[in-house]
């Protein structure tokens, strides 16, 4: 494989009606890896992991607070959608990184799952 830009696989679909848009509120749980090609899903070493952490990580989408690769990736996300996110540096951190654990110039992979749009999830939507 080549130089690698932006790639979104679908692991598991999500409702198909409800995708975000700028200035909405996400909330996504996520693993963070560097780009190994010779490992399962091309998942090298994990750097990062809201799940690890035990709380999930919400943000205002289109304002510049991620990296360009997650508001790319997860605009085209519809509501309870699982995708492995996998993008070169222009959509990660660049030349620089982000020391000490992502060298720069580094592909990365998210394993994003897209919890709630502006505090509405899965199951709000399928109580109403």
């Amino acid at each position: 494989m080549g130089i690698i830009d932006f790639i979104k696989d679908i692991i598991r679909p999500g409702n198909g009606v409800d995708y975000p848009k700028n200035g909405d509120m996400v909330t996504v749980h996520y693993h963070g890896y560097l780009y190994d090609p010779t490992r399962s899903w091309n998942r090298g070493r994990r750097f990062d992991s809201s799940i690890k952490r035990g709380y999930p990580f919400t943000f205002q989408i289109g304002m510049g607070k991620v990296i360009k690769g997650w508001e790319v990736g997860i605009l085209g996300m519809s509501l309870g959608e699982k995708s492995l996110l996998t993008f070169g540096p222009h959509y990660g951190y660049g030349e620089r990184g982000a020391p000490p654990f992502i060298p720069g110039n580094s592909t990365l992979v998210f394993n994003v799952e897209l919890l709630a749009i502006n505090g509405r999830t899965v199951q709000s939507e399928d109580s109403e």
